[in-house]
This record gives C-alpha cells, sequence and structure tokens, in this order.
C-alpha cells in the first residue's frame, strides 16, 4: 500500500471509531439488578449458578449490566423468590419453582414432577420441546417469565434415621421432602415438611423430622444430614433431572433493550451447563466420602417404587382433571417425555448399562 493511501485508510479508521464509540454506548445502558435466592452461599453448585449467569451477563456487556447475587434470607426468606419477582421488589431470582406450588400445582414442572424426565429429557423438552412456551404462558400469571439457569441431575432420595424396607416403614414418617412430591408420599402415608435448606439439619438433629432429601452427595455433606441419620436412599424419583429458573420480573424483562435480552438467554444457559457438570463432578467424590465414613447406601425396593409411581400418576391425573393449566405442562411434559425414552432404550440405555458394569470401582 502506497504511504498516502495507508494515511488515508487510518484517517478513515479514525474517524469510524470515533463515530462509532458513542453509538455503541447508547446501546449499552448501565442497569444494576438484584437478584435473590433460595439457597445459601455455602451450597456453592446451587448458589454458585446465580454467580455464574451474573459474572456472564456482566462479561458480556463489558461491566454495564450488573446483577448482585443474594443469598436465601438476606433479602427475602428463600422460600419468597418468587413473590418478590412478581411484585417487583426484585428484577430477577434464582429457585426451584416447585417451591410454590402451594400457590397452584402448575409451578412444580419448573423443576420436577415425581417420575418426570431426567436432565436430558428435562432441557430438551424445556428448550425445544415447547415446555418453556407452556410454563412462561402460566408464568405470565404472575408476572413473570423463566430462564433455565442450573440442573442437579438425578436426585438421592434422602436420609432416613431408620430402614425403610417395606411401605408400612413410610407410615408416619415425618420427612423434609421439597415442593410438590410430598404430597405424593403422603398419599403413602408420610408426613410431607417444607423446610429451607438451612433449617433441615436442627429439624433433623431436634427429631423434629425423622427423615430428609435435599439433592445429592455434595450438597448432602455439606449440610450434614449423615451425622444423625446414617441411612441414604435412591433414586430421588421425585427429581430424576431438577431444573433451576432464574425467573425474571415481565416487565422489567419487557424494558430491556433486545441485546440484553439475549445475553441473558445467553448467560444463562451457560450457567446451566455449568451447574449440572459441577455436580457431575463433585458427586462421585462425595459419595465415595460419605460411605467411607459410615453412610449406608440403600436402594428403595421395587415394591415401594410401584407404590410410589401409582400414587404419582394418581395424583397428577386427579389435578389435571381440575387445573387446566397444570394439564396443559403435563400433557406437553408427556409426550415429549414418551418418545424421548422410547429413544434412549434403543441406544443410550443399552451403552449406558454396559458401560456401568465395565467401570465400577
Amino acid at each position: 500500500m502506497k504511504r498516502r493511501q495507508f494515511i488515508q485508510a487510518a484517517g478513515l479508521g479514525v474517524a469510524a471509531s470515533a463515530v462509532a464509540a458513542p453509538a455503541i454506548a447508547q446501546t449499552m445502558p448501565e442497569i444494576k439488578w438484584r437478584m435473590p435466592t433460595s439457597w445459601p452461599k455455602s451450597l456453592d453448585t446451587l448458589y454458585g449458578a446465580a454467580e455464574q449467569m451474573a459474572k456472564n451477563v456482566s462479561e458480556a456487556t463489558d461491566g454495564k449490566f450488573q446483577i448482585q447475587v443474594f443469598a436465601a434470607g438476606e433479602i427475602v426468606p428463600g422460600l419468597q423468590v418468587v413473590d418478590a419477582v412478581q411484585n417487583g421488589t426484585v428484577e430477577c431470582g434464582h429457585t426451584a419453582s416447585y417451591y410454590y406450588f402451594g400457590k397452584d400445582p402448575t409451578f412444580a414442572f419448573g423443576t420436577s414432577v415425581a417420575f418426570g424426565p431426567n436432565a436430558r429429557l428435562n432441557q430438551g423438552w424445556y428448550t425445544l420441546g415447547g415446555g418453556k412456551e407452556a410454563l412462561d404462558e402460566f408464568y405470565k400469571k404472575y408476572n413473570q417469565i423463566s430462564l433455565l439457569c442450573g440442573n442437579t441431575g438425578c436426585q438421592m432420595g434422602g436420609w432416613f434415621r431408620k430402614e425403610i424396607n417395606t411401605l408400612d416403614d413410610l407410615k408416619g414418617i415425618k420427612m423434609r421432602v421439597g415442593g410438590f412430591p410430598g404430597r405424593v408420599l403422603q398419599k403413602l402415608g408420610v408426613v410431607p415438611q417444607q423446610i429451607a435448606a438451612g433449617d433441615i439439619y436442627p429439624a433433623l438433629e431436634k427429631g423434629t423430622i425423622d427423615a430428609a432429601e435435599w439433592v445429592g452427595p455434595y450438597d448432602d455433606e455439606k449440610l450434614g444430614f449423615y451425622k444423625v441419620a446414617p441411612h441414604y436412599y435412591y433414586p430421588g424419583w421425585w427429581e430424576g433431572g431438577s431444573m433451576l429458573f432464574c425467573m425474571v420480573n415481565l416487565d422489567k424483562w419487557n424494558a430491556l433493550p433486545k441485546h440484553y435480552q439475549a445475553i441473558l438467554q445467553q448467560a444463562s444457559a451457560a450457567a446451566n451447563t455449568w451447574c449440572l457438570a459441577k455436580y457431575d463432578l463433585v458427586n462421585p467424590a462425595a459419595l465415595r466420602r460419605l460411605l467411607a465414613g459410615g453412610s449406608k447406601l440403600h436402594a428403595f425396593s421395587p415394591a415401594i417404587m410401584e407404590a410410589c409411581y401409582k400414587a404419582a400418576i394418581e395424583l397428577h391425573d386427579e389435578i389435571a382433571k381440575e387445573n387446566a393449566s397444570f394439564k396443559k405442562v403435563y400433557d406437553s411434559m408427556n409426550t415429549f417425555m414418551k418418545d424421548g425414552y422410547a429413544w434412549s432404550q434403543v441406544a443410550e440405555l443399552g451403552y449406558d448399562s454396559f458401560m456401568v458394569r465395565h467401570n465400577r470401582s
């Protein structure tokens, strides 16, 4: 390039950047949001998913869009996040939507229902199978929308003071169990308790409850349940692949520039991937430590599993007859899940079963 042409080109570049900088600044407004969560900071995977989302948003906007994350109780109690988002006390919140099934059983689908999809199928249903549309139509009644922002994978069945060998052993047990599945267990004689994470251990230690479930080995070890309830059961049939959501106030969402909305969606999707990957990393080692420390691992018996399945289907069908929102989301989920499991048994199930046999330690 000749010297004169280079200088002219450089001059044009300077002029272009001088025009572009203010234009970019105008499209990147400074916004500050608050995001309470349902988790204590010690649960660094659940709480960490919210932190990851906020970090992703900040980095994608060069710090122009800031979301401050709060642990349960710092702004609102852990089980009142949806209420705070609905009334505009905060712009968004990170939670498990099934905590709010008392408002409407349809809230359960945003996390997990008994014998629902695993993590992979839940994500497929929510992302591309009509789940987000069905759920957001329901959430609109509560002035909010959902962004998928975490998954625990299949959870454990909880910690019990005594062995649970038969259905009769469940009768009268006071159990902390999250969200809607407590109503399934209630059909089998269990007395369900809805208790936030930080309050579970004291209740178990004092004997206020006889059993408790949370997520899985990594989180359960942190919460200390093994110290007072030695029998650890699996699988957590009520949470085969529990989704976590960033719930966003609908008015605040609509007020965002479109590219900020896109950034929020992508930031949540990245945090969702991080959350499940983190659990896949930390749960195996935590389970080994728990078993080495004396915890006793048990599978729920086939008879218990079948009775729970029957009770769950009965309950879901009963509610679907009375609640149009529940039925709409339930039908959407079931259609996707049946097709998904039909495909899974063709290749995935056979492969996984073979690999599990050859990788037992």
